[in-house]
C-alpha cells in the first residue's frame, strides 16, 4: 500500500512532500513521487519538428534525462534533488519506494503509472499540478473518474499581505 505523490519535475518540494510524508505516516503507507516533465509550448513545436529525425536515428531522450537536463540549466542538482526526497522521507518515518519521471501529460502519467502498480492507493496532486489550469477541471473529472483510486487535490498556502 502506497500514495503517490504527483509533482512537475522543476516545482519547490517542500510543501507538497511534507503534507504526503504526513498523510503517509498517518496512514501507515509507504510513498512513490512521479515527476512530470513539464514541457514549453516552444518544446512541444520543436519536438514535434524534429521527432522523425531523431526517431530515424534511434535517439529518444528519455524523461529522467529531459528532467537531468532542464535542471542542470537551471543550476539544480539532479542527485541533490532525489536525496533532498529521501532524506526528507526517512526523517519523517515513511518509506520511499520510488521515484518515476515522465513526459507524458499528466493524466496519461497517471494512468500509465497506476496500470503497472495495483498497490498505489490514492494520487496527491502537487499544488503546481492543479494551480492556474495546469491541469483542466475536465481532465481532473476523467482523471477521478478512470483511475477509480482518490485523488487529492493540493492548494498553495497563499499569505495575505496587511497594510
Amino acid at each position: 500500500r502506497r500514495l503517490v505523490l504527483v509533482v512537475y519535475h522543476d516545482e519547490e518540494l517542500e510543501e507538497a512532500l511534507s503534507y504526503t510524508i504526513e498523510l503517509g505516516r498517518i496512514m501507515d503507507e509507504a510513498i512513490s513521487i512521479l515527476m512530470i516533465y513539464r514541457r514549453r509550448i516552444m518544446e512541444r513545436f520543436e519536438d514535434y519538428m524534429v521527432a522523425t529525425t531523431f526517431a530515424e536515428e534511434g535517439e529518444f531522450k528519455t524523461a529522467r534525462e529531459l528532467i537531468i537536463d532542464d535542471l542542470r540549466g537551471k543550476g539544480i542538482d539532479y542527485e541533490r534533488r532525489i536525496n533532498f526526497i529521501k532524506e526528507r522521507c526517512n526523517a519523517g518515518g515513511v518509506e520511499l519506494v520510488d521515484i518515476n519521471s515522465s513526459k507524458a501529460d499528466v493524466v496519461s502519467a497517471i494512468k500509465n503509472l497506476l496500470k503497472d502498480n495495483s498497490s498505489i492507493d490514492m494520487v496527491l496532486l502537487s499544488p503546481s499540478i492543479t494551480h492556474d489550469g495546469a491541469i483542466s477541471s475536465r481532465e481532473l473529472q476523467r482523471l477521478v473518474k478512470t483511475i477509480s483510486r482518490p485523488v487529492v487535490t493540493m492548494a498553495k498556502n497563499i499569505k495575505e499581505k496587511t497594510a
